[in-house]
């Protein structure tokens, strides 16, 4: 197998693992999941609290008018907090209110179960090569993040 092949295959098969977690989240979520890219932005003033909008838009890649509209619409549904920066009041920081902390815990709670109830359908074998695969995969993360 040549690496081009490789990586091709792996970024492929990261993207169909992701799309089937969203997809079994949503299945458990029923009428109250939200869309990806409503979960996207959650996750991303998850990891950093305090994102700017336009931070979150460059980190979603998304038009900042795009993530403006999704701002506002999870702040009316009481998940995200919008505060001016005391240094820059044209710029609005985000954070998860305590409602968006319990949504978020509960959407990895159940990506976390999809993928235990799987892999439990797996081979001690397919287990045993995943888990050894996980600190290479987050080494992956940590490197394509960085850039």
């Amino acid at each position: 197998m040549t690496p081009v092949s490789h990586d091709v295959d792996l970024s492929c098969t990261v993207g169909r693992l992701q799309r089937a977690l969203r997809r079994a989240s949503a299945r458990a979520a029923g009428d109250s999941a939200l869309s990806n890219a409503k979960v996207e932005l959650l996750l991303a003033v998850k990891r950093q609290p305090g994102i700017s909008v336009k931070e979150v838009a460059t980190v979603l890649c998304a038009a900042a008018n795009t993530v403006s509209t999704l701002v506002g619409d999870l702040a009316d549904a009481g998940l995200l907090l919008r505060e001016r920066d005391p240094g820059n009041r044209r710029v609005v920081r985000l954070a998860l209110t305590e409602d968006g902390h319990t949504t978020m815990a509960d959407y990895q709670d159940q990506r976390r179960r999809s993928v235990a109830e799987a892999a439990a359908r797996l081979s001690e074998r397919d287990r045993a090569d995943l888990e050894r695969a996980m600190p290479a995969l987050l080494r992956l993360v940590e490197v394509i993040e960085q850039g």
